[in-house]
């Protein structure tokens, strides 16, 4: 049976992507740093293997993920990592604090699942990692600066580790959408000028489609929604500069 371990699973894209996996057939496993959300979404699917544990903990993440081995036949066909925070404000109205625990967590925790569930990955027949990235991993976006900054590091880890374990038979991805309506998302106090512009059209679920189609897929990444999607082949095609413009025309006051 295919299995899916999924960090940051206990609310938005992590629990509609548990939900989509598990009523297609696969074995799932949850990660999550809230105990009691994490037992209620287990639970709504039957019992499933869970265990609450900080995915910037990386002793913690290593035994959380040698606990999973044992009850999955020490294989993992498709990890998936969606733990993540934001913090929508101007950088100098945000404290220093919060722009680390954001670094922390979006960048530290995904580098700790991935050397956490090596070994079970090289030891799976057509395995592979997935990466929630961001559209703000094409350019930096205002008001979001250090979120920004963790999606591009995203970004160059799935690029380098996608070339890297090919070794191993291990792909590596990463999905690109831009706003999604998350509890995380609607907690916001401050609307950047971009995301009133373009708005929030995609749901958790249809994040959680896209990651679907991805486990069958060789793309390194997948750029979401009709909008975003035309403007990331456009910016592999044309200069810098025009991201730039486009990006200053968004964020206008």
């Amino acid at each position: 049976m295919n299995n899916i371990l999924i960090s940051g699973a206990a609310s938005g894209i992590g629990a509609a992507t548990a939900r989509l996996f598990h009523g297609r057939g696969w074995r799932v496993g949850l990660l999550d740093l809230n105990p009691e959300p994490l037992a209620t979404l287990a639970d709504e699917l039957g019992g499933v293997w869970r265990r609450a544990v900080d995915v910037t903990d990386a002793q913690a993440l290593v035994d959380a993920v040698g606990e999973f081995g044992q009850v999955s036949g020490g294989t993992l066909r498709l990890l998936f990592n969606c733990a993540g925070i934001l913090r929508f404000g101007r950088f100098e109205d945000i404290s220093l604090a919060e722009h680390n625990r954001i670094i922390e967590i979006n960048v530290q925790g995904v580098m700790n699942c991935c050397h956490a569930a090596l070994p079970l990955l090289k030891g799976t027949p057509g395995a592979q990692v997935l990466n929630m990235g961001s559209a703000s991993g094409l350019y930096g976006v205002p008001q979001m600066a250090s979120y920004s900054a963790s999606k591009f590091a995203v970004r160059g880890l799935t690029e380098a580790l996608e070339l890297e374990w090919r070794e191993h038979g291990i792909r590596v991805a990463d999905l690109m959408p831009p706003f999604v309506r998350t509890p995380m998302v609607a907690s916001q106090t401050v609307e950047p000028p971009v995301l009133r512009r373009l708005g929030v059209t995609l749901t958790a679920e249809d994040i959680a489609e896209a990651a679907w189609r991805q486990a069958q897929s060789r793309a390194v990444h997948r750029p979401i929604g009709a909008l975003f999607r035309a403007m990331y082949w456009s910016g592999q095609l044309l200069p810098p500069a025009i991201n730039r413009w486009v990006m200053a025309w968004l964020s206008r006051a």
